[in-house]
């Protein structure tokens, strides 16, 4: 089972740009980075900048609409993601609990929808998305 672990970390939707984590802090998480490597369970990994250099494309009536940072309405933002295949929920949240976050941070654990999870006709629909997925980058 595939999940998703993004981790929260309150303030950051106030951040200003280039706002980096201190060294301790991401020598601690390599090592859980790594442990998960070790366990075979990793698939991928990023951090993301703080939304004070982002942008948002709504679709209010259909349409797009560009909205430059900041974001007012922001209560809780992305700062990064782990994206990880286990046996079960549980393993999710084992591993979950070992990462070395802090009192700021939390990490919400979402399982990946996969093809088979949807009805026959969503997955008519869907035709080529593994094929996409396969595409990726360079």
């Amino acid at each position: 089972m595939r999940f998703m672990m993004l981790m929260i970390p309150k303030g950051y939707e106030s951040a200003a740009p280039g706002t980096m984590p201190e060294a301790e802090a991401v020598a601690a998480m390599m090592k859980y980075n790594e442990a998960l490597k070790d366990a075979g369970v990793l698939i991928t990994l990023e951090g993301l900048h703080p939304p004070s250099m982002g942008v948002r494309v709504s679709f209010p009536d259909g349409k797009p609409v560009v909205t430059d940072r900041p974001f007012a309405e922001s209560k809780e933002v992305l700062g990064g993601y782990w994206m990880i295949d286990v046996a079960s929920r549980d393993a999710a949240i084992e591993w979950a609990k070992r990462c070395p976050a802090g009192p700021n941070e939390i990490i919400e654990i979402r399982q990946i929808q996969e093809m088979a999870d949807f009805p026959e006709d969503v997955q008519e629909a869907a035709a080529g998305f593994e094929k996409l997925q396969a595409g990726g980058r360079g």
